[in-house]
């Protein structure tokens, strides 16, 4: 299966484990991942709100590039913020003729024009559990994830981008849900699994987001979890990188690490540790997979 791919510009520093780690398991899987020459920043969440449409044709720009190449069909972007603008940039166009023309026009300065619809946009997530499949997925598990209790954070974006069908229910996901019980993980109930974690609200409003980030930890903590896994960067940032703020101003002492889901399915896989960017991460993870038992909790999972 071959798709185009657009790291974005975490992957690239912060959430060099997410690129690492699908790296790792693209191969196994059968994901041949082409990615998009040339591309340039989605944007993330403040340009659109600054000024429109210079951020569409930002967008813009890397999906005419993506959709020039040959045998290319889907673009996978693995950040939420970056699927979400590739998305609904595409949507948007498609929808708005004034400005698909007003975005193609600014294209036009670099040669490039985009066709709305010629190329279509998927997170990862969606990939590896629609087009790889649960089944294919768990035919490569060799070290289970037993007894490793599993918080899954999908984030406000990826169930919900804007007007356009989701590929999992918008208030209750459960695709990554069910790919870490393939692995083997046990999943806890984590009704705030679609939850804001505030994203750049800690660059604006400390307390506000140090309230939303407590929320998920405490939600996570109080159901059990070891671990919580996610598929964003900015997500596993807010909660890696300020869960010590969060314990200073609510007096509490959570340690639970935050990894990329891309990771637990490398460490299932049996890729090692280190190639997976495991380490990397400020709440270390290595008393939590410390508990990865060889045997599967009687009833909840067979191999």
């Amino acid at each position: 299966m071959k798709y185009g791919y657009y790291p974005g510009c975490s992957l690239e520093k912060n959430a060099r484990s997410y690129h690492t780690s699908l790296m790792s398991i693209a191969e196994p899987l059968g994901i041949e991942l082409v990615e998009i020459e040339d591309w340039n920043c989605c944007g993330a969440t403040e340009y659109f709100s600054i000024n429109e449409l210079p951020a569409y044709a930002l967008v813009g720009r890397n999906l005419a590039i993506a959709s020039q190449k040959n045998g290319i069909e889907k673009l996978v972007a693995p950040c939420s913020a970056c699927f979400l603008n590739l998305k609904k940039t595409d949507h948007v166009m498609g929808e708005y003729q004034e400005i698909n023309q007003k975005v193609n026009q600014a294209l036009e300065a670099g040669g490039l024009h985009y066709q709305p619809g010629s190329i279509s946009v998927h997170h990862l997530l969606e990939i590896i559990v629609r087009d790889v499949g649960l089944e294919a997925v768990q035919e490569k598990v060799q070290r289970p994830l037993h007894e490793l209790r599993v918080a899954p954070y999908y984030g406000c974006l990826i169930p919900r981008p804007a007007d356009m069908e989701s590929f999992d229910d918008p208030e209750q996901p459960t695709s990554m849900d069910d790919l870490l019980n393939t692995l083997g993980a046990t999943v806890v109930n984590f009704p705030l699994k679609a939850q804001c974690c505030g994203g750049h609200m800690t660059q604006i409003s400390e307390n506000t987001a140090l309230e939303l980030i407590h929320r998920l930890l405490k939600n996570a903590n109080d159901n059990g979890a070891d671990i919580i896994s996610t598929v964003c960067p900015m997500c596993q940032l807010n909660m890696d990188a300020y869960q010590d703020a969060v314990n200073a101003h609510f007096k509490t002492n959570y340690k639970i690490p935050i990894v990329y889901f891309t990771q637990l399915i490398g460490l299932a896989f049996g890729v090692p540790e280190k190639e997976l960017g495991f380490g990397k991460e400020i709440v270390s993870a290595q008393p939590a997979l410390a508990k990865i038992s060889d045997r599967a909790p009687e009833g909840e999972w067979t191999y």
